[in-house]
């Protein structure tokens, strides 16, 4: 399953993560791109459909690619195009399937169920 991820922050040093609704695990927001439809104009698309958060292509900065198990997909696995991206917290409130959006420190994230795309690969990214 090939997705668009973004590792957001914002200017106090804490993440953006997500949680869909009918799951329990935390993610980096973002999703899949529809076909013909590049990896950032995904992740634009999806942020404003998922977060309200009205974003150019150009604030995108290309992380590169990752792999890990699915969060809610049981024995598949995710690739993941990851941008960062930088956003002031007022800009952003779940909508569509999102049914939390918390901006958190690496202390208060440890205390929650998290996908391993995050774990593994983009929580590292946006906290060293």
């Amino acid at each position: 399953m090939h997705v668009s991820a973004a590792v957001v922050v914002d200017a106090a040093g804490r993440t953006l993560l997500v949680r869909k609704r009918g799951t329990e695990r935390f993610m980096a927001p973002g999703g899949k791109p529809e076909p013909g439809e590049s990896a950032a104009a995904a992740l634009v698309r999806e942020l404003h459909e998922e977060l309200g958060a009205n974003v150019d292509e150009s604030a995108l900065v290309y992380l590169g690619r990752f792999e890990s198990d699915a969060a809610n997909e049981p024995g598949f696995r995710v690739v993941a195009e990851a941008f960062a991206l930088r956003l002031d917290p007022e800009s952003v409130r779940a909508a569509a399937e999102i049914a939390e959006a918390r901006w958190l420190t690496p202390a208060e994230a440890a205390g929650l169920p998290l996908a391993p795309l995050s774990t593994e690969h983009l929580l590292p990214l946006a906290w060293r």
